[in-house]
């Protein structure tokens, strides 16, 4: 119990609630818009800005923004103006962002020790800047998913009804995906590269199991996730294993035993 008196592990459990929170509000539009592959490409492509903010002694996180936008607006632009397609592009960005990174590593004089946190995460090493920024980030993320609610909903499922509705499509698009770009930048410090996508997938996977509707996704996805985390955590604490991977495996243990739950039942 002398965990609870150190604040290194209070705030990962407020790293938890408030990414689970973005990740229910996020992740259920990249489901919904099937846009996982594309979410992968602009994690991995930030690669590319973290290693060249350790080469330039630049702060990762905002080189890996700068990248991590520039990748997603790059994708939406190749791909909507037809000149290849959406996951052809996804892949350039990807691998270029990848083989940058990888460079700018090789080229950065000495030891990196922060790179393996960028890459599979570190939640117990999160400071109360972070927390607040990731707060922030939270914050104004819930208060454009509740206004423009209906908006998004539109933009996600028809985009055809949508441009009738009057709605700026593209627009609204752009501005998605500068909210993912931040959203997987702010997170990578917390859940890694390698799991981040993992844990925007898997609580809408297994909320879809139940609920079929956009906002009934959207808030037991967050729920399921806050549950994943805090599970995961405790995991981590029990075994003394890396906290991102342990939250992963959690969220996919619950997801696989509801699954099985669901079919049994039917």
């Amino acid at each position: 119990m002398n965990i609870f008196e150190y604040q290194f592990f209070w705030n990962a459990v407020l790293s938890v609630l408030l990414m689970s929170i973005t990740a229910g509000i996020v992740g259920t539009y990249v489901v919904s818009r099937r846009m996982l592959f594309i979410t992968g490409g602009i994690t991995h492509a930030s690669f590319g800005g973290l290693g060249l903010g350790l080469f330039a002694g630049l702060p990762p996180t905002i080189t890996a923004l700068i990248f991590a936008i520039l990748s997603a607006i790059g994708v939406e632009w190749t791909s909507r103006r037809g000149a290849v397609r959406e996951d052809s592009a996804i892949a350039v960005f990807w691998s270029l962002g990848m083989a940058l990174g990888i460079i700018f590593v090789f080229l950065t004089p000495g030891y990196t020790p922060g790179l393996t946190g960028f890459l599979f995460g570190n939640i117990l090493a999160v400071t109360t800047r972070d927390l607040m920024l990731f707060a922030i980030f939270t914050a104004i993320t819930a208060l454009l998913a509740a206004i423009f609610n209906k908006t998004v909903i539109y933009t996600a499922f028809d985009r055809d009804f949508a441009k009738i509705r009057g709605i700026n499509v593209r627009a609204v698009e752009y501005i998605v995906m500068l909210v993912l770009s931040i959203c997987v930048v702010l997170s990578i410090k917390l859940i890694g590269i390698m799991l981040l996508l993992s844990f925007l997938s898997l609580p809408q996977m297994t909320a879809e199991l139940f609920v079929r509707r956009y906002n009934g996704i959207m808030l037991l996805s967050a729920a399921i996730a806050i549950l994943g985390g805090l599970g995961g955590l405790a995991v981590s604490f029990a075994t003394d294993k890396p906290a991102g991977a342990c939250i992963v495996f959690v969220l996919a243990t619950i997801y696989m035993a509801l699954r099985c739950f669901k079919k049994t039942a039917q």
